[in-house]
């Protein structure tokens, strides 16, 4: 049984934090410090096909919560603070309801939920035009993708994956045909009837269309202990838009 590869930053109550789809435990760096500080044990975890953790074929959100169990079990954590975003967020919503004797207090970073339709395809095929027999820059890939993602914040978001496999040679950290394959999954809704009732805050970016005023029912009917906040002047990647405010809900939360 492969273990999900993770930063370990701090000492005190366990708090585990799930990345978004394409994202990486790095993405939380700054806040997990901060987290730290406050005195938690942060577990910054990269997702299976993401980061430095392993790849497989497989993928759905079932093996995900399944992966973080692991995770959980191999380090001893009996009960978590659990946090996610956009995908970790749905893998930390199917993780609760799953395993609610786990889990003291679930955060949930700008996704619902609901279904959502499958909107990554221009991103995947973007990364899929990298050529990394040619490109031997971080800068050329730039240029590349800036041809089909008008957005700097996104790119730099994405270049992130960009490593070094050896010298002379770059690669990307995520398994790109496994998840291009599987992006359907990515948008499925947590099953119908599932509930925890324990203490859940869903944090939305005021920018933000992944959580409208009619998901606020839905919810409630999965988390019935739920509070919704609005973090201001931010979009969906809301905990780099507007970190000060994040740390405070989450903090007041917590």
């Amino acid at each position: 049984m492969e273990v999900l590869h993770s930063q370990i930053i701090g000492e005190g109550t366990p708090f585990v934090i799930l990345h978004g789809f394409l994202g990486m435990s790095d993405n939380w760096k700054t806040l997990g410090n901060q987290f730290a500080e406050d005195g938690y044990q942060v577990h910054l975890v990269d997702q299976r096909n993401h980061g430095r953790s392993f790849h497989s074929d497989d993928f759905s959100y079932a093996l995900m919560a399944e992966d973080l169990k692991n995770y959980c079990e191999h380090h001893s954590l009996s009960e978590i603070i659990l946090l996610g975003h956009s995908m970790g967020g749905k893998v930390a919503m199917l993780f609760a309801v799953t395993y609610p004797d786990m889990v003291s207090k679930l955060l949930v970073a700008d996704i619902g939920p609901r279904a959502y339709p499958s909107h990554h395809q221009d991103i995947l095929k973007a990364l899929s035009l990298l050529d990394f027999s040619k490109i031997k820059k971080r800068s050329e890939a730039d240029t590349l993708l800036s041809g089909y993602i008008k957005d700097l914040g996104t790119r730099q978001f994405l270049l992130k994956n960009l490593y070094w496999k050896h010298k002379g040679e770059l690669g990307l950290r995520v398994n790109l045909p496994v998840l291009t394959k599987n992006i359907k999954a990515i948008g499925e809704a947590l099953p119908r009837g599932t509930i925890f009732e324990k203490p859940t805050l869903f944090l939305k970016g005021s920018k933000s269309e992944y959580i409208i005023i009619s998901d606020e029912i839905l919810i409630k009917k999965h988390f019935p202990n739920a509070k919704i906040v609005n973090v201001s002047n931010a979009g969906h990647w809301l905990h780099s838009e507007n970190p000060q405010e994040f740390h405070q809900f989450v903090t007041n939360f917590l």
